[in-house]
């Protein structure tokens, strides 16, 4: 079997950035597919996939991580951020034809499964809401009370555990950019007292047994972290989930709240998460398959179970990535929860040969050769984004 093309689609979402996919075609017939990358950098993240893609034509498929080293020792000082990303399109439609090749699911080929099914939470539970309610049909955020109906409809959907970040219902609804500009992620009192307004409002609405995210992204400093942190814990938080690039600044964090922390999602690779295990920076460990490939996802988790920690996995994309990501949760013995972001557009179930069985807050694991599901290339086409 030889690689004979790559190609990439760039598909609408809700919002200025498009998902982003990768096809392999190989000879025998098959293609593989993936869902990688942040839709930010799409030009960057199609050009970086053509180069180093290049080279692999004419290669068998299926010595996966013999390529994906190839192709990091190629990169050399590029290797990480979006080249890191890049290397998780190529390196994920690979795996994807080698499960297909072998007519098993990804997870199988690598010890699999762990599990029949994965517990899932709700991610941006009233985000995407604040901004366009109208294009999803769904009611405006005019009050805290239309915030907290949210929360009500996740519980009513099935879903134990939901995650949300700081909203601001009204005329003209948002998210933390109403602070307009910058703030220098400073956390005002006026905004921690929102905050907690907000969260004490969909904790009432949903009773004491629901689980409750709140992500406050990159959007804070520690000691602004450390004030919203302090402020919710009244509230039992599933955990606060922060996206920061030093490990004693974590531990700082983790070890003034109450609140348990979630952080993780902007590491790639082995090597970045390792200054973090070593501190005990995070309680639970955030991981994206589709920033850092099949392969240093799984290693990267294997890695938490050493330190004694669970993982959740990153998956904020279309269902390609639930499937990527849920092949992931059936490889490892350490998944605490799994993320799905059902909000993220009206079509996005149009897009994918198959979507996720869903019973009582939990996703089936799949059982299809490779992934399980492939991108519909025709949908993807009438979806395609145009920047």
């Amino acid at each position: 079997m030889k690689i004979t093309a790559i190609e990439t689609f760039l598909v609408r979402k809700l919002g200025p950035a498009p998902w982003i996919f990768c096809a392999i075609r190989t000879d025998s017939g098959i293609t593989g597919y993936s869902e990688f990358g942040q839709g930010i950098e799409y030009k960057g993240m199609v050009g970086l996939v053509e180069n180093l893609g290049s080279v692999l034509i004419g290669e068998d498929p299926r010595p996966v991580d013999k390529l994906y080293m190839d192709m990091y020792r190629r990169s050399r000082a590029e290797s990480g951020g979006a080249t890191a990303m890049a290397i998780a399109g190529i390196e994920l439609a690979l795996w994807d034809i080698k499960g297909k090749s072998h007519g098993v699911p990804v997870h199988r080929l690598v010890g699999g499964p762990f599990r029949d099914k994965q517990r899932v939470y709700w991610s941006h539970l009233a985000t995407y809401r604040a901004r366009n309610a109208a294009v999803m049909g769904k009611p405006e955020l005019r009050t805290m009370e239309d915030v907290a109906n949210c929360a009500r409809e996740a519980v009513d959907s099935g879903y134990t555990a939901f995650k949300t970040n700081i909203v601001f219902p009204g005329e003209n609804a948002s998210g933390i950019s109403r602070m307009g500009g910058t703030n220098d992620q400073n956390a005002p009192t006026d905004l921690v007292r929102h905050a907690a307004e907000q969260i004490g409002a969909m904790r009432q609405a949903v009773g004491p047994d629901i689980d409750i995210c709140l992500d406050i992204n990159y959007n804070f400093k520690t000691q602004g972290a450390i004030a919203i942190g302090r402020a919710l814990e009244q509230f039992d938080l599933f955990w606060l989930e922060i996206d920061n690039q030093d490990p004693e600044a974590l531990a700082q964090l983790k070890s003034s709240i109450r609140t348990p922390i979630c952080s993780g999602e902007q590491l790639l690779g082995l090597r970045q998460y390792m200054p973090y295990f070593r501190r005990h920076a995070m309680d639970t460990v955030k991981i994206d398959v589709q920033w850092q490939g099949f392969s240093q996802a799984k290693k990267v988790a294997e890695l938490a179970e050493v330190y004694e920690l669970n993982i959740a996995p990153h998956n904020y994309n279309s269902q390609l990535s639930s499937f990527q990501s849920l092949n992931l949760a059936a490889s490892v013995s350490n998944v605490r929860i799994m993320e799905s972001d059902v909000d993220s557009a009206p079509w996005r179930d149009e897009i994918t040969t198959a979507v996720p069985e869903i019973i009582d807050g939990f996703m089936t694991i799949p059982t299809g050769p490779g992934w399980g599901c492939d991108l519909d290339e025709a949908a993807a086409k009438k979806y395609a984004f145009v920047g």
